[in-house]
Order: structure tokens, then sequence, then C-alpha cells
């Protein structure tokens, strides 16, 4: 049975001592409300704090940013998953984030937050300045109304709050969540990521006198509270945001110094080349640079050389997570652990990182690349008494072994980790036959081996065609597929694919977003990031340790655990990545002094520099 706030007062009143059985009561003037809360550690900034640390509070306002996007939009509702949302619309979450905290949140709509000890609930206490854009006030019945729409819309939403039970006013300006269990530490915190949207408007009509469905893609620019509102839209092309003068919280300690352009524009393109030539071009002003061979061979136009355009490797404290060949396992030839193995054991690394990657990447041996989560050497004692429990459902190399990728480093060692996948390959089932002169894997049933490889950009077909040559040299038949984005987004929604670049980021705080990337629930759940399609009780249950550390100490240990379970799987042929974000921009901004640790800030922190924009432009 589940207590919410306005249960347990009804209960105190029949229970004079306010103690009953498994509850505590805690009385109104009891509760300590705090203007921000954290997972483990100190809260950084005091309750009357002036701003953050990282940003210049003088900062001009005025100027604009230019962004390129590759791909386009067909709807204008983030909120709904079906369809390509364009970035038309914000709309302020209860709390907000700082970016030199790893896991601390400060209130935005909400001026307060608290929760018990055992974080079986929480409250926040709103703003009653808070507006929307059509000055109407952001009221608890938004705040309800937002979580129970956004879980009905959205299955991301509505896994990632499904330990919310209830949601109810308990004051004029009050919301208080119950959870449907305690300890989970990372709860009130997500709770407070709740982007807060405008009931009336969304229950309402359109110009047109349409009911307006949040459950429908739209193009008509919904609602919004931030700091920016949309000026143009251009279906497909382009998103003009106007920075609103009377913002409501543009003088809250957490936005000062910050939201400082006039304009900022999102610009789409077809096509990936185009976009580069468009910004060598000056079409746009900020480029986040994916491709090694871009960033290596690229930037030797005449801007560059002459310092009108920066070119600048910026280092944040980060986790890079796993970007993999990801094996869909839902389908029965994948889920034999030695084709597997055998898949990574064809994949030569060194080789794409010396002729494609131009020598800029280290390679992926962890789920928590960089970082302190990292599984490294055999497991501790602590990690034992995680895994030890679990011994009988994991691979036995979790207890004996360190991991490592097959190394490519000699011919000789090429020959070799080819040798051994044909081996792995023939444990399996796979023989080789003869079919018209080529050689062809197949199965007992006389099934060809056959993966498709299903891309969104053309950047992965320079890694995917060698990739191809090798695996052809097994027997395997393969097919590189790139679609257009939307086409790759419903299928890997529907997980109609075999292999895919799947992608985990991770912070420096894992909490409840591993169920959705691992658990057996998602596995099942179109428009999870499940991408492998991993149902192992004994993960879920490794999760479920990492959901409900209660310090610090005990989350590391639970990372190196799962992460320890997730690579001896093989359920993926590991990648690369890169301790450094690469960017570029026309010289155009200023930026403060020291960056934030966790973010490059831009364009948030950054400002428009008249005097460097003069020089860039001639004028």
């Amino acid at each position: 049975m589940t207590f919410n706030r306005r249960s347990l007062l009804k209960l105190a009143a029949l229970a004079p001592a306010a103690k009953l059985v498994g509850i505590q009561i805690a009385a109104a003037e009891d509760r300590d409300f705090r203007h921000a809360i954290t997972l483990f550690n100190d809260i950084k900034y005091p309750p009357d704090f002036a701003h953050f640390g990282y940003v210049n509070p003088a900062a001009p306002k005025g100027g604009r940013v230019r962004f390129g996007v590759v791909g386009s939009f067909d709807s204008l509702n983030p909120y709904f998953f079906k369809g390509a949302a364009g970035g038309a619309v914000q709309n302020d979450a209860l709390l907000t984030q700082s970016l030199d905290e790893p896991s601390t949140e400060y209130g935005l709509v909400a001026s307060g937050v608290w929760h018990p000890e055992d974080r079986s609930m929480v409250v926040f206490r709103l703003r009653p300045e808070a507006r929307f854009h059509d000055s109407k006030a952001v009221t608890p019945d938004d705040v309800i109304w937002s979580m129970q729409a956004l879980r009905e819309a959205h299955p991301q939403y509505n896994f990632y709050y499904k330990n919310i039970a209830t949601a109810e006013q308990t004051g004029t300006h009050e919301v208080t969540f119950t959870f449907t269990m305690k300890g989970n530490r990372e709860l009130p915190m997500i709770t407070g990521q709740l982007p807060v949207l405008p009931r009336h408007w969304w229950t309402g009509k359109d110009g047109q006198g349409r009911q307006r469905n949040i459950k429908e893609t739209t193009l008509e620019t919904p609602l919004g509270s931030g700091a920016y509102v949309a000026a143009d839209v251009k279906p497909g092309a382009s998103i003009l945001l106007r920075r609103v003068p009377d913002y409501w919280g543009k003088d809250l300690a957490v936005n000062v110094g910050q939201n400082n352009f006039d304009e900022i524009e999102y610009i789409y393109f077809r096509d990936a080349n185009v976009a580069f030539e468009a910004f060598k071009g000056g079409q746009y002003d900020w480029r986040g640079e994916s491709s090694s061979k871009m960033w290596a061979t690229g930037y030797d136009f005449p801007a560059v050389q002459a310092g009108k355009v920066v070119k600048e490797e910026i280092t944040l404290r980060q986790v890079n997570g796993m970007q993999s060949w990801a094996m869909n396992i839902r389908r029965p030839k994948f889920q034999d652990v030695r084709l597997r193995q055998a898949l990574n054991y064809a994949f030569d690394f060194e080789w794409a990182n010396q002729n494609l990657f131009y020598g800029q990447y280290i390679r992926s041996r962890s789920y928590f690349n960089n970082s302190d989560m990292e599984a490294k050497g055999l497991p501790s004692p602590a990690e034992l008494a995680l895994l030890d429990p679990l011994k009988d459902q994991l691979p036995p190399e979790v207890f004996t072994a360190e991991y490592a990728n097959p190394l490519n480093d000699t011919p000789q060692n090429r020959r070799k980790n080819m040798r051994q996948a044909a081996r792995l390959l023939a444990e399996a089932g796979w023989q080789v036959t003869q079919d018209g002169g080529k050689s062809i894997l197949k199965n007992a049933q006389g099934e060809a081996l056959t993966i498709e490889f299903l891309l969104d950009s053309p950047l992965f077909e320079r890694v995917a065609l060698p990739y191809q040559q090798q695996l052809e040299l097994l027997g395997i038949g393969i097919s590189v597929k790139t679609v257009d984005s939307a086409q790759h987004k419903r299928r890997t929604q529907t997980f109609d694919y075999d292999i895919i670049v799947g992608s985990w980021p991770q912070s420096l705080s894992p909490g409840n977003e591993q169920r959705d990337f691992w658990g057996s629930e998602a596995a099942k759940r179109d428009g999870s990031r499940n991408y492998v399609g991993i149902a192992n009780p004994a993960i879920d249950a490794l999760i479920e340790k990492l959901v409900l550390a209660p310090d610090r100490e005990s989350l590391v240990t639970a990372c190196k655990a799962l992460d320890r379970v997730l690579i001896w799987n093989h359920y993926v042929v590991p990648m690369w990545f890169t301790p450094y974000q690469r960017t570029a921009r026309w010289n155009r901004f200023g930026r403060p002094e020291t960056l934030p640790t966790l973010s490059t800030g831009f364009p948030t922190i950054w400002w428009w520099d008249e005097e460097k924009a003069r020089k860039v432009d001639g004028t």
C-alpha cells in the first residue's frame, strides 16, 4: 500500500502520537525546504548565492548565434515520440542543474524542495512569479498535468518516471510526489527535471478551432516559459528563437550571466558535406566536429588561417560512455556469445585508427570509460560482495580476468585474430560451404549467416565498408545500408535491425537511466535505449544495486560490477572515444575566463563580442 501526503495527514489525525508502523510523518513545520538538492555531496552554492561561479554576471546582451543541424524536422512537439521534432519551445523545469557539479540541482520554477531521509516522496514549492509566455502563472495544476501528460505521450517519460505513484497539490504553491519505493536517491532529482507545460494551452484549441493533443505531431509552436520564444519557423529548414525581454526568471541566481544572445537560429541541412561547406562560408557559427578526418584535414580554409575561425579541443570532466557496433540479440543468430565474440575479433580498430581517424581515438574497453567507475584489474572485495551471489549467472571471466579487446597492432596479430574468429564461428555451428565459388557460412539448417549494418550517416560507411571486407573473408554475407534520420529513428524505435551504431552516454552519477539502457523491461518496450535487447536477471539485480546505492563509494562499486558483466557478455563490438570535445567557431563571441568543468556552456554562458565580430566581418 502506498500513502501520499494527504493520506498521511489524515492518518496522523487518527494517531495523536504521529507514529504508525512503517510510516514517519513530517509535520509541515519540520520540513526543511532547501534551495537545492544533491545525490551525495555537499551543495556548492549557498541559499543566498548571486550567480554560478562560471558565469560573467556582467555579460552583455545582444547579437545572435547560428547552429547548423544535419537532418530535418516535421513537428514542433518535442514531447511526443513520433516525428522528428525541431527545438522551437522551451519550458522551464522545476529544478536546473549547475555545470560544475555532477549531481546537484537548484530551484528554477520551484523556489524550494524537500524530501524525507528515506526519499519516499519529494515536495516542491513553486515560485508565484513563474509565468508562461502568455503571462499566465505556472500553477501546481500545470505541474501535475505535465507529469501525467508526458507519461501518456512518450514511453521514455513513462519509463523514467515509473516509480512516481502520485502527484497532488498540497498547498497554494506546493506539489507533492510520492514514490513506489524508498532509498532511490535519484528520484527527487529526476522528478525535479520535469518540464512544466501549460495545461491551458495543450487542452485548448488552435487558431482554426481544432483541439490540440500532446500525443500528436504539430507544426504549431507550443506555448513555452523559458528564456527564448520561437520568432520564425520555416518547416524543415530553420527555426529562429528570440530572447524574451521580460522573461520571468531572468534575475534568478541560476540565470544571471546566461541567455545572453538576442537570437539563436538553427539552420537545417540535408547533407553533412553541404553543412560543412556552409560553415566554411560563414552561414552558421559553431560546430562540434564528429569526424576525425574532417578535424584532421578539413580545417585548412582561409578563415582558419586568418584567425577568423577558432579550432579548439575542450577537455571536460566527463565519462565517456560506450559507442559500439550494437548487436540486436532479439534476433536468434546473435544470441550465441561466440558469434558476438567473433565479430569483435574481426574488427580492426588499430587499422581504422591509423588510416581513417588519424590516430585521434582511444579504443573503448568499458561502459564508463575515462572515469573512476571503469572496471580495471580483478574485482575488489566490495565488488565481489555484489557479484558472488550472481556467480552462476555470470561469465567466469568476470571473476578471473581484466577485459581487453583483441589487438591488431601487427600483421601476425591480425591473422591470429581472424583465425580465432573463424574458430568461434565454427564452434557456434556455422560451417563454410561453397556457393557459386564463394565461401558462405551456413548453419545445420542450411541458413546462410547474413548481417545488415543499419546506418544514419555516410560518415560511418568508411568504417563499415572495411569491416565488411573482413567479415566477408570469414564467409558472412554483409550489407551496409544508410537511411535518412527519420527512417533510422523508426527502425531503431521498433528494433528492426541487425547491427547499428549504439551509443550510451554516461554521467558522473549514473542512476535510473541504466534501467532503460540494459534492463529486461526496457528490452521489450519500443523506443527504449536497450538497443541490444538485454534481458538478464543478473544485470537487473546489479542495476538496482546501482540505483539504490546509499553513497558515492557504493555507487562506484556497483558501476564497476555492472561494467564487468556487460563487457564480458560481449553484447557489442566496442568502438572508440576522445577525452575532449572538438569544437570550431567563428570568432565573434566572448566567454567566461574559466569554463565550467562539465560543459562548454555554449551558447548559454557565452556572449556576442562586438569588437571581435567587427574584425571577423571586416566592418
